[in-house]
């Protein structure tokens, strides 16, 4: 006999208030304010040898925004700005498409900061970015053998405000436990006492002391095959495995998760299908250090998208 299957159904219950930010998301608003203009031009004094700047990392970042919202190339990214920039009669020079792809990787993009301070319930996990290559379906029906490049992108998402914290470019063969530590590090604000929940590829030594280091609690899923340690005097990251292990042998494996909140670990999973549904799951940029700040700009404007509002549902079944 089979599992059985549950099928649960959820209702929106601000459905006027999500739906007009849904609009909102959509509104074309550019403005440039005099602050603005006047840090448009690099001012800066170099002592390097060469042709000195003439656009700061401001307007770099801002035609980078730009092209990430509208899903333009670097080439008509730089025809959009400069038709904005005529439209408002701005003295402003806008940079060409190789100064942006060039400039790109120097970049250091900071997410908007939270929204809310105090203890977080963080949920990680991650997902792939396609470069080039192939698509799954299309390899696997054609048996198509050339060349497919992939990144892995790492989130941290705040449960409550659905806000990414943290975000990381890596290859694809990074594992998700040895990045934890520098997305932890990410996170403005101490997370002592917060929490932090992930799959089973975080069930590793690396990813509990991570956790650990931070003063949170770790919910991370166990493996089907996982022990208790051996011995009298274990490391404090097997003391809070454990504790997960005994807890689950009283409640089952469903019940602790719905009693440690691990469940809400699947919001990080709807955080990667939003990223994907409004940029879409591939990267444009081919060096690794410029895929790092093309997902970082896109997730400062996903946030951007969510502080207008999210969606509220209950179970209703």
């Amino acid at each position: 006999m089979g599992k059985p299957e549950f099928t649960f159904r959820y209702k929106v219950r601000n459905w006027p208030e999500y739906n007009r930010a849904l609009v909102r998301r959509g509104q074309l608003t550019l403005w440039f304010d005099e602050g603005a203009v006047a840090a448009w031009r690099d001012t800066t004094r170099s002592n390097e040898p060469g042709r000195p700047k003439v656009y700061a990392n401001a307007a770099i970042e801002c035609a980078l925004i730009l092209k990430s919202v509208f899903h333009l190339s670097v080439r008509a990214t730089q025809g959009f700005l400069a038709s904005v920039v005529t439209l408002m009669r701005l003295e402003l020079p806008v940079p060409d498409y190789s100064t942006m792809s060039r400039r790109q990787a120097a970049l250091a993009i900071s997410l908007p900061p939270a929204s809310r301070s105090g203890a977080r319930h963080v949920v990680v996990d991650s997902t792939g970015l396609k470069v080039y290559g192939a698509g799954e379906w299309h390899a696997g029906k054609y048996r198509h053998t050339g060349r497919r490049v992939w990144r892995k992108l790492h989130l941290g998402v705040d449960e409550t405000t659905r806000e990414i914290l943290a975000a990381e470019v890596t290859e694809s063969r990074v594992h998700d436990s040895r990045r934890l530590p520098a997305s932890l590090s990410q996170i403005p604000g101490a997370i002592a006492q917060a929490q932090v929940s992930g799959d089973r590829g975080y069930d590793t030594r690396a990813a509990y002391e991570a956790v650990l280091a931070c003063g949170a609690v770790a919910t991370i899923v166990p493996r089907r095959n996982a022990r208790m340690s051996e011995g009298t005097d274990p490391p404090p990251w097997r003391v809070a495995r454990d504790a997960t292990l005994r807890t689950i042998a009283v409640q089952s494996r469903y019940g602790w998760r719905r009693s440690s909140g691990c469940t809400r670990q699947s919001l990080a999973e709807n955080a990667m299908f939003r990223f994907k549904a409004v940029f879409s799951g591939k990267l444009w940029a081919r060096a690794l250090d410029n895929q790092r700040v093309e997902a970082a700009i896109k997730c400062a404007v996903l946030n951007q998208m969510t502080a207008l509002g999210m969606p509220r549902t209950v179970r209703v079944l």
